[in-house]
């Protein structure tokens, strides 16, 4: 059986911004009909476990108001610099949300963030040989980053946290369950960053 090839017949803006566009398109759906999808594109992303020498992980707590509360999450971020290298973006992030530098990348894993209204995406590296950022090189955090809290914990104890559900942010949630299979098979399934 050959897979249906569905076809955008319309797109129609609906909102522009300077982090993402909704668009309305009209699809083609393999009953013959056609139907209408409210999208979003935005700039993707890229998140960092960082992994210490002793096993424990890095993670920031921001404010998040679509959610009306602080997350656990990664240092990660929107690839909103032209050009640059993705490994780039993620020590980027490292530096300006957790003040870290490491020496070593590896790839974890690609996720599609919510595939059912967005086509955006995020590559989560692994981050180890980690050393801190100098104080007088800082990234000065505005905002709702001005407000990060950074804590250490054991990636054992990150896992049973998602669990738990006191991790829920979904990049958190696939990079530390990556991290702990990829741990545990010694470190055999990364994939070059």
């Amino acid at each position: 059986m050959t897979a249906f090839e569905h076809e955008t017949k319309s797109r129609t803006e609906r909102y522009s911004g300077p982090i993402f566009t909704v668009y309305t398109d009209e699809i083609t759906m393999s009953s013959g009909g056609t139907a209408h999808r409210d999208i979003v594109i935005n700039k993707n992303a890229v998140g960092v476990v960082a992994l210490d020498e002793v096993g424990r992980v890095a993670l920031i707590k921001q404010y998040r108001h679509p959610v009306g509360t602080q997350l656990w999450e990664l240092p990660a971020g929107l690839r909103d610099v032209d050009g640059e290298d993705l490994v780039a973006a993620a020590a980027r992030e490292l530096g300006e949300e957790a003040d870290l530098v490491a020496a070593r990348y590896d790839l974890l894993v690609d996720l599609h963030t919510s595939p059912g209204f967005t086509a955006e995406t995020i590559r989560i590296f692994l981050a180890r040989e980690l050393s801190p950022v100098p104080e007088a090189d800082r990234h000065e955090r505005q905002d709702e980053e001005a407000d990060i809290e950074l804590a250490w914990i054991e990636l054992d104890e990150a896992v049973a946290m998602v669990l738990r559900g006191d991790i829920t942010n979904a990049a958190a949630v696939a990079g530390l369950l990556s991290t702990a299979r990829a741990r545990d098979d010694g470190w055999a399934t990364l994939r070059p960053a």
